[in-house]
This record gives structure tokens, sequence and C-alpha cells, in this order.
């Protein structure tokens, strides 16, 4: 099992939806563009929005144990995948790849 990097490629915000349908959060997911995490394994890394990592999670999980390929061909190096979370109201959009390097045995 490999670690796999994550990246966080784009952070979006819709105001104007918040304003209309969301009630007013205390605690939402503070993704930077350029921040970077490393999953150990298919492990959420710390500080990772679980909700993000929902999304996430199964195509960490295929890189992690070797998955190749997951869009059959779309991606240029066919280790990474790029997943968006499931907020409709500000949506992050992640590059994951699978690294050379093993993961720690837990």
């Amino acid at each position: 099992m490999k670690k796999c990097k994550i990246t966080v490629m784009r952070v979006a915000s819709y105001e104007d939806l918040m304003a209309r349908y969301e009630n007013p959060l205390s605690n939402a997911c503070d993704m930077v563009e350029g921040q970077v995490f490393i999953a150990n394994g298919w492990q959420k890394p710390a500080g990772f929005c679980d909700s993000a990592w929902e999304s996430l999670s199964p195509f960490v999980m295929t890189l992690a144990y070797g998955g190749e390929d997951i869009y059959s061909g779309w991606m240029k190096n066919k280790k990474s995948a790029m997943i968006s979370c499931n907020d409709g109201f500000r949506p992050v959009s992640f590059l994951v790849e699978a690294l050379d390097e093993d993961a720690e045995e837990i």
C-alpha cells in the first residue's frame, strides 16, 4: 500500500447560494489552494475535512492499493485522479496522486 498526495487545486464559493439556501455555519471547511495533505494509505490525513474525505476516500483507497487509470485515459498520470468534494456551496477540487513511498503500518 502506498501513500497518496492530495493537493487542493481550486476552491470555489457561491455566496449567492449560501445566502439564499444555507443556514449559517460555524465550522465550514477552510481549504486553501495549494494546500497539500499526505494520506497514509487510505487513512484520512489530520486536519482534512470529513465531508471532503467522504468524496475522496474511495479514489484514495484505489490509488493507495495500486489501482491505475481510474478514468480510462482521462488523466495524463494514470496514478492520479481529479476529484471534487460534495459541498455545493463551496466546492473544492483535489488532485490525488499515488506516491512511490510505502504507507506506514498502522
